[in-house]
C-alpha cells in the first residue's frame, strides 16, 4: 500500500519533537562513503534497496541520509530513489530499533524533501503503515493493487544442479 504525507501538516512539528534527542547523528550521506552504505544495506536488507541507494546517491545533493553512532552506520533513509517525490527505502539495524532512529531519519528526510520544494511525499509499498500514519498522519492512496513496483523484475530461483 502506498501512503501520502502532507509536508505542510502540523503533524511534522510533533514528529520533529519526537525526533529530537536521538542518540544517533543524522546527516546527508557523502559520495565517497557510498560503497560502505551499499554494503551495509546489502547485508541488512536487500539488493533491491542497494539499487535504490545508488539512485538516491546520484542526486546532487544526495537523496540519502545516514544515522551514525560512534562512527558506525546504524541506519539510512532515501528519497527520490524509485520515483520523484518518493520517500524510502529506509532501515535501521536490528540492535538499534526502538530507539527513535527510524523516526529521526523519517523526519529529516521529509524536511529535506520539503526544502527541495515538495509539498507531499509518497511512501511506496509502505511496510509499517501504522508507524507512518501515527508519526506523520500518512494517508493511504487508493489503488486496485497497482503501483510503481508492479512488474518489477525478480530473481528467479535457479534449479539445483543434477535436478
Amino acid at each position: 500500500m502506498d501512503l501520502l504525507v502532507n509536508l505542510y501538516s502540523r503533524k511534522l512539528d510533533t514528529l520533529r519533537q519526537r525526533a529530537e534527542g536521538v542518540a544517533a547523528t543524522i546527516r546527508v550521506a557523502l559520495p565517497p562513503e557510498q560503497h560502505i552504505i551499499k554494503d551495509w544495506v546489502r547485508k541488512h536488507f536487500s539488493e533491491y534497496w542497494v539499487s535504490e541507494v545508488s539512485a538516491a546517491m546520484a542526486h546532487q545533493p544526495p537523496g540519502c541520509l545516514v544515522a551514525v553512532i560512534d562512527g558506525t552506520l546504524v541506519g539510512f533513509a532515501c528519497w527520490d530513489a524509485t520515483a520523484r517525490g518518493f520517500f524510502g527505502p529506509t532501515g535501521v539495524s536490528e540492535d538499534q530499533r526502538g530507539k527513535g532512529i527510524g523516526l529521526a531519519l523519517f523526519y529529516h528526510a521529509l524536511t529535506a524533501m520539503k526544502a527541495q520544494g515538495y509539498a507531499y511525499a509518497v511512501i511506496g509499498s509502505a511496510g509499517p503503515v501504522d508507524f507512518y500514519v501515527k508519526a506523520a498522519g500518512a494517508m493511504p492512496i487508493p489503488s486496485d493493487k497497482e503501483d510503481i513496483y508492479q512488474g518489477l523484475l525478480r530473481i528467479k530461483p535457479q534449479p539445483e544442479a543434477g535436478a
